[in-house]
């Protein structure tokens, strides 16, 4: 990671430690970096979600790209994934999506992405990075017709939404299918797919003000949804957050299917039909011990990365491995994207669910989750907390008490200044118990702010 840039996009609370300039400048570099590394104008494609400071740091990236002579095209209100499958299906040099995901309203991201719809390289970054820094210097103002324009892509995002729509394998004709929106990006797109193939839907969550993504709802606070579905009868919800690379269920009796058992379901749905490649599933240290477990009893392999989708999908392309993901919901389909996608998740749910003539739950009762308590600690020095040995003492007994019958797990949040104390056990109480004795001692060591 580097000084502005994490593993998804430089993010921030706006106008405080992401502002307008620092779009501008990303903006201005952009634009230049890709005409002098092609010899000839750039194209860069711009999607945003619904929070209020998304539209001023549209306007300043696309201000700093056409000043620098490049072309921005705006998707407007869309979803990373289809920024992704936008920059990688037509000639764009770059996409940048405007979003600070599952975060709260007052806080935003920029996220970039390459010519193939991957996540930028380091190299790239960090050479953002220094021009944010002054380090390379000011980058040439265009002049007269070599100024850049701004172009409305809308079109863009509906090929996109055609696309989802193509990759139905059946109708959803009376089924009834519940989204929770998130108040975000998913708000439109996420219904016209459902309605188009023909599914009764019903949607939550789907009138942003600006200031209410991800508030009380999506994934994150998953609640909402399974009331919505017992009390409406549906036989499965779908909750997106606020960018809709994420997608976790609601089985027909409101019961959770995280990402973890997602990977079980559509992995055993693969392997069945022979289509899971080198017999692996792409997961990450996070994943739940029922996940192997269950992954075990059926014969499926697994791999383990750090934290963040961009190391899972990473893995895969290595590899060539076809199914990855995390327990928050970013599952990859790599034959279909190079991202996660709530939305295809949800299709690719639903198509397992019709092929085989099950329900959700039916589909995820051999997985079984262990009992996991997670708890975060907002820190002024991740790597203090990282190294500090009494810490890594702490976490040492606390291994060795668990045994092979549970884990402790201590990470920096790749987003936020934030430190992660996981526990997974036979009991929630063992777990209660383990993380508070770590997160008691973060704090009585005086690095909480």
């Amino acid at each position: 990671m580097g000084k502005y840039f994490g593993t998804d996009g430089f993010r921030g609370e706006a106008n405080i430690t992401l502002t307008a300039d620092h779009a501008y400048k990303i903006g201005r570099f952009l634009g230049w970096y890709y005409r002098h590394e092609n010899g000839e104008k750039c194209k860069v494609v711009i999607g945003k979600d619904t929070r209020r400071s998304s539209y001023m740091f549209e306007y300043a990236l696309g201000a700093g790209l056409t000043a620098s002579g490049a072309d921005a095209y705006l998707l407007h209100v869309t979803t990373t994934p289809s920024v992704s499958y936008v920059t990688r299906t037509e000639d764009f040099d770059c996409g940048i999506m405007i979003s600070a995901s599952h975060n709260p309203y007052y806080d935003n991201g920029i996220k970039l992405v390459n010519s193939n719809g991957e996540k930028m390289d380091e190299e790239t970054i960090l050479k953002i990075e220094e021009y944010l820094d002054g380090k390379l210097g000011e980058a040439p103002f265009a002049e007269r017709d070599n100024i850049g324009c701004t172009v409305d892509y809308s079109a863009g995002r509906n090929r996109y939404i055609g696309y989802l729509i193509s990759l139905a394998t059946r109708s959803y004709k009376d089924k009834r299918i519940g989204l929770d929106c998130a108040n975000g990006s998913a708000w439109m797109i996420a219904k016209s797919v459902f309605d188009a193939l023909g599914a009764k839907t019903f949607v939550i969550n789907n009138h942003p003000d600006g200031i209410n993504i991800n508030t009380n709802c999506g994934s994150t606070h998953i609640d909402g949804l399974r009331r919505f579905v017992v009390e409406n009868k549906l036989d499965v919800g779908f909750a997106f957050d606020g960018d809709s690379d994420r997608c976790l269920c609601v089985d027909e009796n409101g019961n959770l299917v995280d990402g973890d058992a997602i990977l079980y379901i559509y992995g055993c749905y693969m392997k069945e039909r022979g289509k899971l490649k080198g017999n692996k599933i792409v997961t990450t240290i996070m994943s739940n011990f029922g996940l192997y477990k269950a992954l075990d009893a059926v014969g499926i392999e697994y791999e383990k990365t750090d934290v963040g989708d961009k190391y899972v999908y990473e893995n895969m392309s290595q590899n060539g491995y076809r199914l990855g993901g995390e327990q928050s919901g970013h599952i990859i389909f790599k034959k279909y994207a190079t991202t996660g996608d709530g939305i295809l998740t949800a299709i690719k749910m639903m198509e397992v669910m019709l092929e085989k003539k099950m329900t959700l739950s039916e589909l995820a009762t051999p997985f079984k989750s262990y009992p996991q308590v997670l708890k975060n600690v907002r820190v002024a020095d991740k790597g203090a907390v990282r190294n500090d040995a009494d810490i890594q003492a702490k976490l040492a007994e606390i291994t060795e008490a668990l045994g092979d019958d549970g884990r402790i797990i201590l990470r920096e949040s790749g987003t936020e200044p934030v430190m992660r104390v996981m526990v997974e056990a036979g009991t929630e109480e063992i777990c209660e118990q383990y993380v508070d004795q770590v997160v008691s001692l973060i704090k009585a060591k005086g690095y909480e702010v």
